[in-house]
C-alpha cells in the first residue's frame, strides 16, 4: 500500500473513531465498511506505519474469514477492538510484521509443514 502524501484521499483521517470489531456485525457491512476497515484507519490515523496498517487489516479480516480459534480471534483483536495489535504496530513494526506475515502465510498456523511457533 503506497500512500501518496500529496493527495487528500490518501491521507488517513486524522480523527478516525477506534473501531469496533464485532463479529456479530460484519454481516451486511458495505465495502469498505466492515470492522478491518475501521482498524485500518484507525491505526493510521494514530500514527502506525502504512505496512503494519494493511497487514493488521488482513489479519483481522483473516481470523474472521477463516474461523481461526478464539485464542487466535483474540490475538488479532476481535476482543479488545484491535488496541493490543494498535500497541504492538506502534512500539514494534517489525514484530508486528513478522508474527502478522506468519499469521496469514500459514492461515493461522493450520498451514504449517515445518511446525514453526507464531514469532
Amino acid at each position: 500500500m503506497q500512500m501518496n502524501p500529496d493527495s487528500e484521499t490518501d491521507r488517513p483521517e486524522k480523527n478516525a473513531p477506534a473501531p469496533r470489531l464485532r463479529e456479530n456485525e460484519v454481516m451486511g457491512c458495505a465495502a469498505g465498511a466492515y470492522p478491518w476497515d475501521g482498524w485500518e484507519k484507525h491505526a493510521l490515523a494514530k500514527g502506525a506505519a502504512p505496512e503494519a496498517a494493511m497487514f493488521g487489516r488482513a489479519v483481522i479480516r483473516e481470523a474472521w474469514q477463516h474461523g481461526w480459534d478464539e485464542r487466535l480471534r483474540s490475538l488479532c483483536g476481535w476482543r479488545d477492538d484491535g488496541r493490543r495489535m494498535l500497541r504492538l504496530a506502534l512500539r514494534n513494526p517489525a514484530l508486528a510484521r513478522k508474527r502478522w506475515a506468519w499469521l496469514i502465510e500459514t492461515d493461522g498456523g493450520w498451514r504449517n509443514p515445518e511446525g514453526g511457533v507464531m514469532p
